[in-house]
């Protein structure tokens, strides 16, 4: 996936449903992208897959910032710049994998809550999906939680293209419990990856933020990192 074109074929999809007062994104031949007097978007990458956390990374920075081959040890923020607004991006560790140790996901999550501090705009989660288990949507749950209870409020799942080609595949995965219910707890707010373009993955970060009154999420930085250790 290259930082300047497109994510990976079909239409682009993005569903806000979670009630009957909140209407689909309509898509434009203009985008707005984000709100005219925001003058920083911080977007925290969560999911199960690192080069796919990276390569949209990459995307939203419009530059290789994340080398999507090699994991890192630690959480990494880079920032970038979309006409007036200042883009940051925390893109974190494989922090759901199952032999990971309480200590090293505390402090890595620790980490996420200090880089992204006031508090991020948009959660938005990478997810495999035939790679996302019951398990995995039970440590983001914690995740998300650590940040705030309205952490969810503020977050977008992005549904990776499956590694297998074979037609209808990404359509099975759509039924698979932990990823429905991943869905439902982001009030059901998802893209699929495939023929996703910036300004279409940009309008909707910005519908999330408008959703939000352009409000991040309130992180109080001791108290994330205090219910962290709690939680992990």
């Amino acid at each position: 996936m290259a930082a300047s074109g497109i994510l990976s074929e079909i239409v682009f999809f993005c569903i806000f449903t979670a009630g009957e007062d909140v209407k689909p994104l309509k898509r434009s031949s203009s985008y707005e992208y984000l709100p005219p007097l925001m003058s920083e978007l911080r977007v925290v990458l969560l999911g199960n897959s690192w080069s796919e956390r990276s390569a949209v990374g990459n995307l939203i920075l419009g530059k290789t910032a994340f080398v999507t081959q090699t994991v890192p040890r630690r959480c990494l923020r880079v920032s970038g710049l979309l006409q007036k607004t200042k883009l940051v991006v925390i893109n974190t560790p494989d922090l759901l994998l199952p032999n990971i140790s309480q200590d090293k996901l505390t402090k890595h999550v620790e980490t996420c809550v200090r880089l992204s501090a006031p508090g991020p705009h948009v959660f938005l989660l990478v997810l495999q999906p035939e790679d996302f288990t019951e398990e995995q949507k039970l440590r983001l749950h914690k995740i998300l939680e650590t940040f705030s209870e309205r952490s969810f409020d503020h977050s977008l799942v992005l549904i990776s293209t499956p590694r297998e080609k074979r037609s209808g595949v990404l359509e099975n995965y759509m039924h698979c419990p932990a990823l429905q219910d991943m869905i439902r707890k982001c009030r059901n707010r998802y893209l699929k990856q495939k023929h996703l373009e910036l300004p279409e993955l940009l309008t909707c970060l910005g519908q999330i933020v408008k959703e939000n009154n352009g409000v991040h999420v309130n992180l109080d930085p001791a108290s994330a990192v205090g219910k962290c250790r709690k939680t992990f």
